[in-house]
């Protein structure tokens, strides 16, 4: 399977990323918990993800928990060499599958050895610090947090270093400590809260890599979309994938899916151009939620 990725991005700090990535989230099983129903074909999407060139994964331990990375491992390892998979810390699962925030220094530093034991790996290419709600930044005070990470990557155990839900307040403090790579929150056509931290960090080479690009657990529905997308022949989620990578030159996407014919049409997003009158329409659905 061959496909357009809309080239790649190279963040500061010598990051190089496929702007079109790929979300393991979704190959665990119901509400991100447990196996997946079906292990053979959570593997399968992931060697045609990396066999349509895409270099940038996404992952967690505590998706599952355990589960996606043992997936990741049993999929692509031996890694090659240009695959750079992305992990965050700052949360663990209860046995019944809820999500509890977890960020006391030692713990953030446990659970990135327990991503380097699950993935199989020496180092981890990104480690980005999950702050906030499960989709809403706050302005507590990081350095204790982010500084533990920034020792590991001190002696060698993560390359780079990045936020997840996160404000401008808590980069610009983060970045007082260790340089910042990557930035990652939910932004979509829909929710546009982030449109001033996607200049900054553009202004600064700084990856942003919208999480829940269509929408999340609720999928983007919108009358807007759907008319574009029809008269452009293509499906309304490639449409909002394209409007974000045309949103600005820093934006990166890990859209997930377990289906292989998804991730086609996921892949072939990148290569949808929308005319400015599309981009004028779309942008007008972000000003309709915010009023």
């Amino acid at each position: 399977m061959t496909a357009q990725l809309a080239g790649t991005l190279t963040p500061a700090d010598g990051l190089t990323l496929t702007r079109v990535g790929y979300g393991a989230m979704q190959l665990a099983g119901p509400h991100v918990f447990g196996p997946p129903k079906d292990r053979a074909r959570a593997v399968a999407v992931l060697r045609a993800a990396v066999e349509a060139g895409i270099t940038h994964i996404d992952t967690a331990d505590f998706y599952g928990p355990v589960v996606v990375n043992e997936i990741i491992r049993e999929a692509l390892r031996p890694y090659p060499e240009d695959l750079r998979i992305v992990t965050k810390v700052g949360a663990r699962r209860t046995a019944d599958g809820d999500w509890i925030m977890m960020r006391h220094p030692e713990d953030l530093k446990a659970q990135v050895y327990d991503n380097l034991r699950n993935l199989g790996v020496e180092a981890l290419d990104v480690v980005n610090l999950r702050l906030g709600d499960m989709d809403t930044p706050n302005e507590d005070p990081i350095a204790d947090q982010f500084g533990a990470l920034a020792e590991l990557r001190e002696a060698g155990l993560i390359r780079h270093l990045g936020l997840s839900t996160a404000s401008t307040r808590q980069l610009a403090e983060a970045q007082g400590i260790a340089p910042v790579v990557t930035v990652q929150n939910m932004y979509n056509l829909a929710n546009r809260r982030d449109d001033a931290l996607v200049e900054r960090t553009a202004a600064q080479n700084i990856a942003f890599v919208p999480y829940f690009p269509l929408g999340g657990f609720s999928p983007l529905q919108s009358e807007t979309l759907t008319k574009v997308a029809e008269r452009l022949g293509a499906a309304a989620q490639q449409v909002a994938l394209a409007w974000l990578l045309q949103r600005s030159p820093n934006i990166a996407l890990i859209p997930g899916t377990s289906s292989p014919e998804h991730l086609r049409e996921n892949i072939a997003a990148a290569a949808l151009v929308l005319p400015e009158d599309a981009v004028c329409e779309l942008d007008g659905i972000g000003q309709q939620t915010a009023g």
